[in-house]
């Protein structure tokens, strides 16, 4: 799990943003569109794992994270799945109705903070647009000759996308639209807990706090969630400022309480690349050399937080008096 986490640090500090060509933009359903994106010069993209994401950086600045979900062997195109938000802040609303074919775009990745761990037996829960990163892990699992079965939830039959390319796996796949039949049945789906099994699940946060409850009796580590919003937080654990020394450059900052990590880093002229701000990408991990962090991310499992050697520096903060980063 270390090496994982190092890996995912490395690759986050190297993942400058590359300009991106849409080739092509289709409904996937209602609500849904997908964008094919490949080099302007037709060069081969970034390898990436099934569960990746990539930052797609807009006109303006505006960074949005979205799952790859096409083919990972096809080294020349990354295909993303956008939900139009009813709440967009832009970036969705730009996706749909503003960007065209032919247009550039910046990207940033991929990163992978979902990864598909080896297993013989997975079960995949997916909710709405949820279903994106649960696309390559169903074909790795089947490249792989792994048992897998996935259920998927949607508010209707006609907003949930992907159903064509599902329909190819016949009964292994559930598709059970809310309107239709109601909420999943976690527990009938689940059945008894068993061991060796690996759960997937992404959707909205109803969802993942159901499977939450649903897998309390599986053995640990048996579900696996991504987010695409933050969690909610409790009140930090602290209220007063903490030091944090930067130990590659020999200094040391002072971090108030309406200040994050991030901001104080950069004030210092640190440039440590960030995206989301909610600790919900990966993109800011940074390594604790010592020090206890408080983790205010949406991203680490509980025994990662308690090896307390990395955190995203844009939400978590500090239980101890000091922190020391790698940076």
């Amino acid at each position: 799990m270390r090496q994982l986490k190092a890996q995912r640090a490395t690759t986050a500090r190297a993942a400058n943003a590359v300009p991106l060509v849409v080739t092509a933009k289709q409904e996937a359903a209602e609500g849904v569109v997908t964008l094919s994106l490949a080099r302007p010069d037709g060069a081969r993209l970034p390898d990436w794992t099934p569960g990746s994401h990539i930052d797609l950086i807009l006109p303006g600045g505006l960074t949005r994270q979205y799952s790859l979900c096409g083919d990972r062997w096809d080294a020349h195109t990354y295909r993303i799945g956008v939900l139009r938000e009813q709440a967009s802040r832009g970036g969705s609303a730009y996706v749909h109705d503003a960007l065209r074919i032919g247009d550039q775009v910046r990207v940033g990745g991929p990163r992978n903070n979902f990864p598909l761990v080896p297993s013989q037996d997975y079960v995949f829960i997916a909710g709405g647009i949820g279903i994106t990163p649960l696309l390559p892990m169903i074909q790795q699992a089947e490249l792989l000759g792994a048992r897998w079965s996935l259920l998927y939830g949607g508010r209707k039959r006609t907003s949930m996308a992907f159903r064509r390319e599902l329909a190819a796996y016949g009964d292994r796949v559930q598709v059970v639209p809310e309107e239709e039949q109601g909420l999943l049945d976690l527990d009938a789906w689940l059945g008894e807990p068993r061991p060796g099994v690996k759960i997937y699940c992404c959707g909205p946060a109803p969802l993942l706090a159901a499977a939450e409850r649903a897998c309390r009796d599986w053995p640990p580590y048996a579900l696996r969630t991504e987010r695409f919003t933050s969690a909610a937080q409790d009140a930090p654990a602290r209220d007063e400022p903490f030091e944090v020394e930067l130990r590659r450059r020999g200094v040391t900052l002072t971090v108030g309480p309406d200040s994050s990590v991030l901001h104080a880093v950069r004030q210092a002229g640190v440039d440590v690349l960030s995206s989301c701000g909610q600790g919900i990408c990966g993109t800011c991990e940074t390594t604790v050399l010592e020090g206890q962090p408080e983790h205010r991310d949406s991203i680490l499992a509980d025994h990662e937080r308690r090896e307390g050697d990395c955190m995203f520096i844009c939400v978590s903060r500090s239980r101890s008096d000091r922190l020391v980063l790698d940076l």
